[in-house]
């Protein structure tokens, strides 16, 4: 798979791409080569999408639904960095349950574990967290005045669901060729691309690719580049990444050229289970020739650059099980590192956010809450400030509900003047398949108004009718 012409416009180049005079065949020919995009197609015949799923309520993957340690190919192909595996397992998230709404219900679990004990309405202590979102944009109040992740109706509490699901009676062939009918002779028709793309699972994409390059020997994607722009373009090409790729290009783009998107780090390195970290760790490896922490250590520094560190490592704990007694010991530990002492101990904090699995982590701000009569986001935003405050704030948030913390994210990159189109685009993107459905439920409660109506009102055109095809009504 090559992927001419990327990064799309605006996009800071890779290092010493592209170079004069190949600007609209980035990167040159054999220097990232894709020879057939994934394994060909046997036959017509594609491997099954992974049948690893998120189990019952919990929010993280078993590890049969991403590939194993060590399943990246290692043999480079001649001239370049090695292609990605066809289809099956390859950084496309299976479909099934996650997190649901804020606070979990006591049938919430994160993975086939005992259930965990839920949080009283609100946040512990029914507090609300101030301080920052990453960027700096979060004002301390919500509005209306709301509580920030309001209690969860009865119908959240099933577990997880993207708003795309794999297409039943799918034949890449045919979806390849209307591709082409709609690329072909004079203008585009932008609305089939729409209806394909948008019904379609990453896995499902992946192959359509391959098909396209085996009937046509064109790379569809360099077909796409040529007929769209913007943040048309930008969409398209997100959705037609594999998943790991898309997140390890990604974390590529925010660490490059003058300044660093700390925020895209955080939002990505703190929410993402630890075989997604893993893989993508070995993806940006693979595809960048490039070490992530080592990049990470050039492009942060302090304690934030530590606890990203931290979170690369893929090593959190994810035992299902509660320890109640540790959790009691961790949140007196918490105080007395904060709140209980003059100055603050960063290092307890990493070491407790960085390692405890997130029922854990869950358990913990509850029994915090009870003893200091304040819940632990708040006193982070009272000890901590900048991006280490936004990276632990992420950890806690997702604790407690991950969909909300995007539902977050999602409302700030549309709020005020201008739209923050990248982040629209890569939560939209990446949650499509995971928790999206549970992401537009809570937006809902959040914010008084739909996730579709927002996204509406601040975009246009082609790039609207895409968008609200993968989130829906």
């Amino acid at each position: 798979m090559s992927y001419p012409g990327y990064p799309p416009t605006g996009y800071p180049p890779f290092p010493g791409y592209p170079p004069a005079g190949q600007e609209s065949s980035f990167p040159p020919p054999g220097q990232y080569p894709y020879s057939s995009g994934f394994s060909p197609m046997g036959g017509g015949a594609y491997p099954p999408a992974p049948s690893g799923s998120y189990p019952g309520a919990g929010g993280y993957p078993t590890p049969g639904g991403y590939p194993a340690a060590g399943g990246y190919p290692v043999t480079p192909h001649p001239g370049g960095a090695p292609a990605y595996p066809g289809g099956q397992g390859f950084g496309a998230p299976p479909g099934g349950a996650g997190f649901s709404g804020y606070p979990q219900p006591p049938a919430q679990s994160y993975g086939g574990g005992p259930a965990q004990v839920p949080v009283p309405g609100g946040f512990p202590g029914g507090q609300m967290p101030g301080g920052q979102m990453p960027g700096g944009q979060m004002p301390s109040q919500y509005p209306g005045g709301q509580a920030p992740y309001p209690s969860q109706p009865a119908a959240m509490t099933q577990g997880t669901q993207g708003t795309i699901r794999p297409a039943s009676n799918f034949d890449a062939m045919r979806d390849a060729e209307i591709l082409r009918k709609a690329m072909k002779g004079f203008g585009t028709d932008e609305q089939a691309i729409v209806d394909v793309v948008s019904n379609r699972s990453n896995d499902q994409r992946q192959q359509i690719k391959a098909a396209f390059k085996t009937m046509y020997g064109k790379d569809l994607i360099k077909d796409l580049k040529s007929e769209l722009s913007g943040n048309m373009e930008e969409l398209i090409l997100a959705l037609f990444m594999p998943s790991t790729y898309y997140d390890a290009w990604s974390l590529r783009k925010a660490m490059q050229g003058a300044g660093t998107q700390e925020r895209v780090l955080i939002e990505i390195l703190c929410t993402r289970t630890n075989q997604e970290i893993r893989d993508i760790v070995r993806c940006y490896q693979s595809e960048f020739g490039r070490d992530l922490e080592k990049d990470i250590k050039s492009d942060t520094s302090g304690h934030f650059e530590r606890l990203l560190v931290s979170m690369c490592q893929g090593n959190r704990d994810e035992n299902q099980s509660v320890n109640h007694q540790m959790a009691q010991e961790d949140a007196q530990r918490l105080y007395q590192a904060g709140e209980g002492k003059l100055g603050t101990d960063e290092s307890c904090f990493n070491m407790i956010l960085a390692t405890r699995s997130f029922p854990q982590l869950k358990a913990t701000m509850e029994a915090y809450s009870r003893m200091a009569n304040r819940d632990l986001l708040s006193s982070v935003s009272r000890e901590f400030s900048g991006y280490i405050e936004s990276g632990l704030k992420a950890i806690l948030q997702c604790a407690l509900n991950r969909p909300a913390f995007f539902a977050e994210r999602l409302y700030y990159s549309m709020k005020g003047a201008g739209t923050d189109d990248s982040t629209l685009v890569r939560i939209v993107v990446t949650r499509s398949e995971i928790d999206l459905v549970q992401i537009k439920q809570i937006f809902t409660q959040m914010y008084q108004k739909t996730l579709s109506t927002m996204i509406a009102s601040d975009t246009s055109g082609d790039y609207r009718k895409l968008l609200m095809a993968i989130v829906g009504q």
